[in-house]
């Protein structure tokens, strides 16, 4: 199977996965939609598993690697986003884990949602109204607009162009990056079907998965910074 066939079959295959009778014709429920159901899903058990019977005193291990953990990535993402977002650090680290298990998805045999086109331009189109959102919101509706013709008026029509261009690459950077992966592992699948694949499979879908998922947020983090300065 070469290249040109391989993206066929990916990117051209039925992406429905339930189809529902819908009055004349038919509703149809998508598969990243069922496989983001199922992660949402994991996500939960595994919070209420993790959280449960946290106390004040005398922690468990348990509950001293949790707390751990979420001072570590609330940290990180407070140091992208700077003082005055801080108040949106809850957000981006709900996306960051939302995109980091999704990528990482393919290690359980599921297609990765971000592999969908529609939920990258999803994720990136929240992310811009927030990012616009937050400026709107620090400086006034007066100051936003006054922020399109910084520094000087003649560059106001490519401040305006950003609108659209800061979701079209966040979202086609992460869903290129996660077709390119996942491509290249069907590809080693064909050639190499038994041992080869496993390491590639590791590096792809855990350690290429989380970069995207840190490359997302980390973007989303500098836009949100710039609109409240």
């Amino acid at each position: 199977m070469d290249i040109k066939e391989l993206l066929n079959e990916i990117l051209l295959k039925d992406k429905a996965f339930i189809h529902l009778p819908f009055g004349n014709g038919k509703y149809d429920i998508y598969e990243s939609v069922v496989v983001t159901w199922i992660i949402m899903a994991i996500v939960l058990v595994a919070l209420l598993i993790l959280t449960h019977g946290f106390k004040v005193h005398n922690i468990s291990k348990r509950q001293a690697a949790v707390e751990a953990f979420v001072v570590w990535v609330r940290k990180m993402v407070g140091d992208m986003l700077g003082e005055e977002a801080a108040g949106y650090t809850d957000y981006i680290v709900t996306v960051l884990i939302f995109l980091g298990v999704s990528n990482m998805s393919g290690l359980l045999g599921f297609i990765p949602p971000t592999m969908d086109i529609n939920v990258t331009a999803a994720l990136a189109l929240m992310s811009i109204v927030l990012v616009e959102a937050a400026g709107i919101h620090h400086k006034g509706t007066k100051g936003w607009l006054k922020s399109f013709i910084q520094p000087m008026v003649v560059v106001a029509p490519m401040n305006i162009m950003e609108l659209a261009i800061k979701p079209l690459s966040l979202c086609m950077r992460l869903f290129g990056n996660i077709i390119g992966a996942t491509v290249i592992m069907e590809l080693l699948k064909h050639v190499l079907p038994f041992a080869l694949p496993v390491p590639f499979s590791v590096y792809f879908d855990m350690f290429d998965g989380l970069i995207q998922a840190y490359v997302f947020v980390f973007l989303t983090s500098l836009y949100i910074k710039e609109a409240v300065e």
